[in-house]
């Protein structure tokens, strides 16, 4: 956008973190019932009651702007503003009492991500990505590492199943390219990258509520976050992800991800 977010808007969407935190807190570890989506993905009350919070929230301050949510469906997606909700980005962690799952808000201008929240509930950990400005952690400003090569990276992805087919033999000549690598971490990964703790973040098969809010996180601290090809992600993307924190290594995933330098035979990397 061609000038900085309004600070009402920023203020705005702290408080949507607000309501949403303590509701998924309530219902954390407690044996809630879980149900299947129509593509067998879970959803608990937590996810529909923390997203139907936030949603009544935005109504009452900015009814002209769209929403786009996971649980409750999508309005006016072609206002100029559009928030993004997740409530639960990792349900499957959520469920099992796993507590790296998070509340993701994004604020999309025009179609563009230009801020984000990544909020950890249980932690009371907050990630704030804001265009223009440093990305913070609990307030406080934070910056991706430096990280000359693969082979010095860490790097996570969050279950198998993202990766079907020809994209599991892509995503597998990485992992044995990094120093270290790891399933799981959901959103909470992608702060991780976003302080300086982890290199490498890739998945595959995002919705727009999955990536959105990371878009401003990782690129306010000073990383970069695309599409496998290296298009910037809005909300016409493949649903791709590669975030890295040192452009030289995100320069050398792609290539491995593109299929343009072969993997290293007989290497593999433990997971613990």
């Amino acid at each position: 956008m061609s000038g900085p977010v309004p600070a009402d808007l920023v203020a705005l969407a702290g408080r949507l973190a607000d309501v949403a935190r303590p509701i998924s807190s309530r219902y954390f570890r407690t044996g809630v019932m879980v149900d299947d989506k129509t593509d067998a993905s879970p959803v608990t009350i937590a996810d529909r009651e923390a997203e139907s919070a936030m949603r009544a929230l935005l109504t009452e301050h900015v009814p002209q702007h769209g929403v786009f949510g996971e649980e409750h469906g999508a309005v006016r997606t072609d206002a100029e503003y559009v928030w993004v909700l997740d409530p639960i980005d990792g349900t499957k962690a959520f469920i099992t009492g796993l507590p790296i799952f998070g509340t993701l808000i994004a604020l999309l201008h025009r179609g563009v991500p230009v801020l984000g929240i990544i909020d950890q509930p249980i932690l009371k950990e907050r990630w704030l990505g804001v265009a223009g400005q440093p990305s913070t952690f609990n307030g406080q400003p934070i910056a991706v590492r430096a990280c000359a090569t693969l082979g010095q990276a860490y790097m996570y992805s969050t279950a198998p199943i993202m990766f079907p087919g020809a994209l599991e033999q892509r995503h597998q000549a990485l992992t044995q390219r990094v120093k270290l690598f790891r399933w799981g971490g959901d959103c909470y990964a992608y702060g991780l990258l976003a302080a300086g703790h982890v290199d490498l973040v890739v998945e595959n098969s995002l919705k727009l509520y999955d990536f959105a809010a990371l878009v401003p996180v990782i690129k306010g601290a000073g990383g970069l976050i695309t599409d496998w090809a290296g298009k910037d992600l809005d909300m016409h993307s493949d649903g791709s992800v590669l975030a890295a924190g040192d452009p030289a290594v995100h320069r050398a995933a792609a290539d491995v991800l593109n299929g343009t330098i072969p993997a290293p035979a007989g290497r593999t990397r433990g997971l613990g």
